[in-house]
């Protein structure tokens, strides 16, 4: 029997929650803007003309008497917080993957209401109630039913792949709290590649997804696929990383919550960091003086952070404190809150909370920083030359190119990188370091190597793995090109005599960098 998920979705909800704060009309139109482009707009504003991804001053030539607001994220969940405990005096078990969407397990509660139908009816009811407009999707998969609860539309069991087929490939990015980052990266390559459905690409080789894209191209896939993935969350608890605390005096104040929610954040993300695991989906449950307890599951599409943790303990602890902007008296607690739990929901290996570094910065403000930290930890661990950064240096071979130096001191180059190098290595530098002995060999098997002269000894032909490198048998490529040899060490008569480099493109497509030294090559670097 397939396993059935609800998702719903409240649409335009940041521009809904703009226009709510601001007191706004139902038909006014609102725009809500991140770095001067428009992010979200209500439906008024998007029948004239307004479109997502419109810069403000074309957006208002569009739409003068639009309403403009900045984007605000803890705005929107604050004012989200009625709709999800009104869901949940309905469906306690339940998940918020971001505000303006939540995801239901239905097939305990289906069988209470008499059918997914009847449910989904009685949650766009629960959701009306609040005076908010919202649409349900049903299917077998959380993905599948977040884009089905865009169009209204249900799934029949075991459709979820049929459904998708024909979806564009761009639906792959459409929800960012089910989505690396990088998937927009990966749905224009996919474009450009021919491949337009969301059905094409899953009829692709997993392998092939593997092999030639980047980590999350797999998760895609199986997405795709509509393979069986992890249910909305229930309430398993690994006890072993909870972190509770007893709040003396009672908190009734947001202020007062916010800055124990930091705290907490902390204990919890160092008990992560001790068991080697990364918190993707947590409960946070508040408990007042008289018992009444206040409970949410948050799902994030990248592993949570100390500071990620905070925000949303201050998020939930706000919305709950104030009852949203309609100040609903049953929808506050009833007295302070004596008890916070942070119960991790799933976890995965810490190697999944990465940053990406490039062009020597971090892509985010805070990145760097715990980067750091991190690094300096290990320091103390580990002693100070157990880390070590790279320093742009001067020389020949790339390998010389590259002085390390311990973290923290004096970033100094062990060779000057602007001196004139005679017989350095031309451009461009390969991507992998590696040092590895290989056989070059002529057409007719024999030797080939380097002459006073400065030229091969003979056109390779091919290149081939010792034996003891190649694990008891060699293993033999042909060359499809190759450049070279160039001498790199002008006194010849030093110690290990004449060095020369050599680039070969191999007929699997890869390309290496050799270094004939002392009568033999090795590989020493390949190109990507």
């Amino acid at each position: 029997m397939s396993r059935r998920t609800l998702a719903l979705w409240c649409p335009d909800w940041p521009a809904m929650a703009a226009a709510a704060e601001s007191d706004l009309p139902p038909l006014h139109p609102v725009a809500v803007l991140s770095a001067n482009r428009v992010v979200a707009c209500s439906a008024s504003a998007r029948a004239v003309g307004v479109r997502r991804g419109m810069r403000k001053r074309q957006a208002q030539a569009v739409c003068p008497e639009m309403t403009v607001v900045t984007a605000d994220e803890g705005r929107d969940r604050r004012l989200f917080e009625p709709v999800v405990a009104a869901v949940a005096e309905l469906i306690p078990t339940l998940e918020v993957l971001r505000p303006g969407l939540v995801v239901i397990p239905g097939d305990r509660a289906a069988r209470y209401f008499g059918g997914v139908e009847a449910l989904a009816e009685e949650l766009v009811d629960v959701v009306s109630a609040c005076g908010i407009e919202s649409q349900v999707g049903i299917a077998d998969e959380v993905f599948t039913a977040v884009l089905a609860a865009r169009h209204g539309h249900q799934v029949p069991p075991g459709g979820d792949r049929a459904y998708l087929a024909d979806r564009p490939i761009a639906d792959l990015a459409l929800e960012p709290s089910l989505a690396d980052p990088s998937r927009t990266e990966l749905v224009d390559l996919l474009r450009r590649l021919g491949i337009s459905t969301i059905g094409a690409f899953a009829d692709m080789d997993v392998t092939d997804v593997a092999t030639r894209f980047a980590r999350d191209a797999v998760v895609a896939h199986r997405l795709a696929n509509a393979l069986p993935g992890r249910v909305p969350s229930g309430r398993y608890v690994p006890t072993e990383l909870t972190v509770d605390h007893a709040c003396d005096p009672p908190v009734d104040r947001i202020d007062v919550a916010a800055f124990i929610g930091r705290t907490l954040a902390e204990r919890l993300h160092g008990r992560l960091r001790d068991a080697a695991v990364a918190c993707t989906r947590l409960t946070i449950e508040a408990t007042t003086e008289r018992g009444q307890h206040h409970s949410r599951t948050w799902h994030c599409a990248q592993p949570l952070t100390p500071e990620s943790t905070a925000d949303r303990i201050r998020w939930q602890l706000e919305g709950w404190l104030t009852g949203g902007r309609r100040g609903r008296t049953q929808d506050r607690p009833d007295s302070p809150i004596v008890r916070l739990r942070l119960e991790p929901v799933e976890v995965v290996e810490a190697g999944a909370l990465h940053h990406q570094i490039s062009d020597g910065r971090a892509d985010d403000p805070d990145t760097e920083e715990r980067a750091r930290r991190s690094l300096v930890r290990i320091q103390g661990l580990l002693g100070g030359d157990a880390v070590r950064i790279p320093v742009l240096s001067g020389g020949r071979g790339p390998a010389e190119r590259i002085t390390m130096v311990a973290l923290g001191d004096e970033p100094t180059p062990q060779r000057d990188p602007s001196a004139p190098w005679p017989g350095s290595l031309p451009q461009p530098t390969p991507a992998v370091l590696v040092e590895t002995a290989i056989c070059v060999l002529d057409a007719s098997g024999g030797p080939v190597t380097v002459t006073e002269r400065g030229a091969f000894s003979a056109e390779p032909v091919t290149v081939r793995l010792p034996e003891s490198a190649g694990r008891g048998r060699p293993a033999c490529w042909g060359l499809s090109w190759w450049a070279g040899p160039w001498p790199a060490d002008l006194d010849r008569s030093a110690a290990g005599g004449l060095v020369a480099r050599a680039q070969v493109l191999l007929d699997d497509s890869r390309a290496l960098l050799l270094c004939y030294r002392g009568g033999e090559w090795i590989v020493e670097g390949v190109y990507e």
